[in-house]
């Protein structure tokens, strides 16, 4: 295999290490926002990569997307559409999404054949850019991939490092529940689905929706340390797009990825995954 994936960042290069393990003689191209960067190309979204072109014209087979949309659309199809659609060689794409796209569901249930309906304008993007990715896949007959991704955690982003640079927050907004999904699963995943062809549209999420509050509250029990006090959401102080996450409230099905694999989850929920984090720590 002859990977390259555009946006070379924490879920693509779990997902490298992933297919290393699969395939040890894969060959493994990322990009990167800052130039000189080890292991990847320069791409920032504003204009086409020469070396991307040329990687594409004479070596990639699978191409990931992993760059998020703005306002234009998705930046690699802005530049490079042409090159991955006339690439000789490419068999395969992969798109990461998110669960964003479904917008707020009141708490309840959503599976794959849920509507679309997202409040959020970069969900909206994500949308748009889904849509993009799938005419480009229609146009040059291969299958696309597309991950839809609930909250990423894992070593390096987790309670645990929120609650040791005093960042953390128990932000209590009644009825409130999210999905996670941990890094080890997306590359996981992205790795068997690339190596077994697999097209469609997948949600990634563990299997334990839950309060924000109750991540935090049980990281602190596992440190030893006293969970930040509670604060209502309407008196919480946070960023616009930290407060934009709470707009949404769902529990997201993960069966149809799981079926189409024949696998379960390495960390089918936060207390696994902050205990296998905590355990990589020591």
């Amino acid at each position: 295999m002859q990977f390259l994936f555009f946006g070379f960042g924490y879920s693509s290069k779990a997902s490298a290490e992933a297919l290393k393990a699969i395939d040890p003689s894969a060959v493994l191209l990322g990009t990167s926002r800052s130039p000189g960067s080890p292991q990847s190309v320069f791409f920032d979204g504003t204009s086409p990569s020469q070396a991307l072109s040329e990687f594409l014209a004479n070596s990639a087979t699978h191409v990931v997307g992993s760059i998020g949309p703005d306002a234009d659309g998705d930046p690699v199809l802005r530049h490079h559409r042409d090159d991955i659609l006339n690439a000789p060689d490419v068999k395969w794409l992969g798109y990461f999404s998110t669960v964003g796209v479904y917008g707020d569901r009141n708490g309840a249930w959503v599976d794959e054949t849920a509507p679309l309906d997202p409040e959020n304008l970069r969900s909206q993007w994500r949308v748009a850019a889904e849509a993009e990715w799938q005419s480009l896949a229609a146009e040059k007959n291969v299958p696309l991939f597309i991950l839809r991704l609930a909250g990423i955690y894992g070593p390096g982003r987790s309670a645990f490092d929120k609650l040791r640079d005093g960042t953390a927050k128990r932000v209590i907004k009644p009825g409130q529940v999210f999905n996670r999904i941990h890094v080890a699963d997306i590359g996981r995943v992205t790795a068997l689905a690339a190596e077994r062809g697999l097209g469609g549209v997948f949600n990634l999420a563990d299997d334990e929706p839950a309060p924000p509050q109750d991540v935090i509250t049980h990281a602190a029990s596992m440190l030893d340390v006293p969970a930040p006090q509670e604060v209502p959401f309407e008196l919480a102080n946070m960023s616009p797009m930290a407060r934009s996450f709470y707009a949404d409230s769902k529990r997201v099905a993960n069966s149809a990825i799981k079926q189409a694999l024949q696998i379960e989850l390495l960390y089918p929920n936060f207390r696994v995954g902050l205990e296998s984090i905590l355990e990589s720590e020591r």
